[in-house]
Parts: C-alpha cells; structure tokens; sequence
C-alpha cells in the first residue's frame, strides 16, 4: 500500500503563485514516477504533468510553460506542482497519483481556487 497526501492548495487572485507537494509513504521513483491531475466542478478528472523516474517530464497543453513538476532530490517520496500565472480556469481539485507494482494509487486532493 501507498499513501499520497497533497498539500499547498488555496486561494489565489489570477496571475499568482502556488506550489503544491505530494508525499508518498514510500520510494516511489524505484518503480515508477508520480503524475498530477486535476478535477475543476462538474467536470472529468484531467491530466496535468508527469514526472518519470527517469526524470522526464510532460504536460498538458493547458499548462505547459506555466506549471512545473519537480521531485525533492534529497528524497524519493517527494513531488512538486510549482504553479504560475494562474488562471481562473485553473480551479480544480488537485490529485497527486502513482503506479506502483501494478496499483494505481490516488491522494485525497487539495483545493486549488484563482479568483479572477
């Protein structure tokens, strides 16, 4: 079992700032890597980044060169969604996930609101 647990979420005027952490209860790049999605209301859950544990990364057109997903180097538990020139329509609940030896592993979310 794998536990993810999201963090840095809140409010925020448009055009600002927020990094958002995800921490795993284990090494998660020995097997894998870890990828952000994000649910707005009403709406499907959608792909945001992915970080590979090779180091690799890919984003959605919708963020690209906006966000930015990163890991802590002096851990292998740790995931960054470093978040800027945020846009009203980047309101959403915000997922960390992982798979790990088959298991697909959600977090509970964070809340992330840009007020415009």
């Amino acid at each position: 079992q794998v536990q993810l647990v999201e963090s840095g979420g809140g409010l925020v005027q448009a055009g600002g700032s927020l990094r958002l952490s995800c921490v795993a209860s284990t090494n998660i790049f020995s097997n894998n890597g870890m990828a952000w999605y994000r649910q707005a209301p009403g709406k499907q859950r959608e792909w945001v980044a992915i970080l590979i544990s090779g180091g690799g990364t890919v984003y959605a057109d919708s963020v690209k060169g906006r966000f930015t997903i990163s890991r802590d180097n002096a851990k292998d538990t740790t995931v960054y969604l470093q978040m800027n020139s945020l846009k009203p329509e980047d309101t959403a609940v915000y997922f960390c996930q992982t798979v790990q030896r088959g298991q697909n592993y959600w977090g509970q979310g964070t809340q992330v609101t840009v007020s415009s």
